[in-house]
Parts: structure tokens; sequence; C-alpha cells
């Protein structure tokens, strides 16, 4: 069994987008090698496979984070990226409780191999047909968010006009298909980054889906919310937000999932000009973590599940971008997600 890994260590927190190459002393990520520990009685060792790339872990090394405000601490420098990911377990103190060859989701950060709690990690039962990535996504904490965020926190219903940011990506997609599929909303509205995108959302169920970077954005979106709409489900916060608060009706509901638009901008964030709507129209925002929701995973994951037995939603390989990558070239794949360049999850698939 390894007695060292390698691992990406946070190395300096960036104000702006994180610098990859250059200056050891400036670059955000540097790879070293780290003594491993033998697993004991209540542990288990881990090979990672897929890791999670997720929009959230940016906000996790934000030089200006002051941990009471946080969601989780916030990442050390010296200390391992975070990340979920899927591995296979090589070594387990305990074989009864987790054997050795299962696959297990646990926080295993940006490591090659990584020493676990047995109790934290959470085994994967495999679905005929069903890559075992999408447990990173639309049937893991992905799917979660988009379940909770679209349900709970603004409690959607048939009767809504739902609006999506993002609309491509890993959360946004789902809730498409959740609004559309499975609560059967009378008009669901996505919003992406380009045509091509835009008619992969309406495949997936929108009504229709406006290209953000188009000119004429605004012009179409207005267009198609004549009537203004009930629900807006936001990952990207920034101007596309601001322009959201004068399309909402007045007791609208805004779930407040990301602010994609603002993670790599800390030196000049983009405000809000047009928050006098939520007073006048009286508007409620609502922001939520997907922590607060995690004693529901097993059962939405049930509820995801049998809703794509049904056919009622789409889980293939569409709905992620697996790019697979040597352990040197994780930083890379994740800065994938502030270029615009996935569909879906994206996912690096450790080769």
């Amino acid at each position: 069994m390894p007695s060292e890994a390698r691992q990406w260590i946070l190395n300096k927190k960036p104000m702006d987008l994180p610098v990859l190459k250059g200056d050891d002393n400036a670059v955000t990520f540097k790879l070293v090698t780290a003594p491993l520990s033998k697993p004991t009685a209540s542990q288990a060792l881990l090979k990672t496979i897929w890791l999670s790339n997720d929009p959230a872990q940016r906000t996790w090394i934000n030089p200006n984070a002051v941990p009471e405000r946080m969601y989780l601490p916030p990442i050390p420098e010296g200390q391992p990226m975070g990340s979920n990911a899927l591995s296979e377990v090589v070594e387990s103190g305990d074989p009864a409780a987790l054997p050795v060859g299962s696959i297990v989701l646990a926080k295993s950060d940006w490591t090659e191999f990584s020493v676990q709690e047995i109790a934290s990690c959470q085994p994967i039962t495999p679905l005929p047909g069903v890559s075992l990535s999408h447990f990173l996504g639309a049937f893991g904490f992905t799917g979660l968010t988009a379940y909770y965020g679209i349900t709970e926190v603004v409690k959607t219903t048939a009767d809504d006009t739902v609006v999506v940011s993002g609309a491509a990506g890993a959360t946004g997609s789902m809730v498409v298909q959740i609004a559309k599929k499975i609560l059967g909303c009378k008009r669901v509205i996505g919003i992406a980054g380009s045509e091509e995108k835009c008619r992969w959302v309406e495949k997936l169920g929108a009504d229709v889906c406006v290209n953000y970077r188009a000119p004429t954005f605004e012009q179409d979106l207005t267009r198609e919310t004549p009537g203004f709409v009930e629900v807006y489900y936001d990952n990207v916060g920034g101007n596309i937000l601001d322009f959201m608060l004068t399309r909402m009706k007045r007791h609208g509901r805004i779930a407040a999932c990301g602010t994609i638009s603002n993670y790599n901008n800390h030196s000049n964030p983009i405000g809000l000009k047009n928050f006098f709507e939520v007073v006048s129209n009286r508007i409620h925002i609502h922001g939520f973590i997907v922590l607060d929701y995690i004693h529901k995973a097993a059962e939405v994951m049930g509820i995801l599940v049998q809703a794509w037995k049904d056919g009622k939603i789409v889980i293939d390989d569409s709905l992620e971008t697996v790019v697979e990558a040597k352990f040197e070239e994780i930083p890379q794949v994740w800065m994938k997600l502030f270029e615009g360049s996935n569909t879906g999850k994206l996912t690096t698939k450790l080769v």
C-alpha cells in the first residue's frame, strides 16, 4: 500500500482569476507529495477516480472570506484543495462495513490517495446503463441542490412560470427537468451562453432558452416573459439577476443558489441597480445551502432515480462533461467551469 500521495494544495488565495502558471509564490495551487498514514480500524484508504468540479469551490479559497460568514471553513493556504470525489476502497480497517473494491462518495479533496473515516464514506450502488460519475452530478449533490431549491426553497407549483439561469450547467439543467417534467410547471425558460447550449436546454424540456451573450438578450427575455414570472432560480447573480428583478411578478420568489459571475471578480464585483424592485414588488429572495437539506439526500435520490426509470428526466452522457486527465492536470480541468466550455456536470476522470 502507498506510504505517500500526490496532492494539490492551495498555495496562494487568488483575488480574481486563479493563477495556474508562473512564479511559485504567485500560483494558486501547488503539486506536492505528502505522507499517507495507514488506516485505523474505523478508516479506509481510498484511491480517487472521479473528481467533482463545482463553482462553489471557488468561494472556499476567497482571500476576503470571513470564516464566521461561511457555510464551510475556508481552505487555509498549505492545505489540499477541497473537492468531493468518487473513490475506490483499496484498504479497509473494517471490511465488513466497507469492503475493498467498493466505490464511495467522500470528500477526498485533490489527492491521489486519502485516508477517510468509513462513517463519512457513502457507498454507491451502480444503476444499469448509468455511469457512476452521475453520482457526483444528477444523482448526487447537484441533483439534491436542484430539487431542494426549486421544490422547497421557493415552493414551485404547476401554476408557476420559472426562469433558470445557468440552465446548461450541472444544477440548472436538473432544475429545468425537475420544474417541467416532475412538477409540471406551465412554462420553463432557460438562460444559457450559446445558441447550441440553448437548443440543448430546450431538448431537456425548457419551453424556450435565451442566449445571454446575444446583443438582444434583454429584449429576448422580455419577449419571453410578457406577464412576468413567479419563480427565478438564480445560479449566476450579477447583471442577469439585476435584470431578472425587473421581470418578477409581485410577490415573486427567487432561489439564490450561486453567484458565479462574481466568483473570480473580487476586485470589482458586479452589484445590483434594480434592487428597489424587491421593495416595490415585494419580491422574496431566498438564499440556501444544500447542506441544510442533506438529511433528505437518500429520499431525493430515490425520487430522481424513479423519475429517470419512468422516463420523465434524462440522465445520460449529454448531461455531463467528463474530462479524462492526468493528476497533474486537475487545476486546468477545474478552470473550465469559468470558461463556459462544459455542458451539464463537469467531472474529472483521473487516468
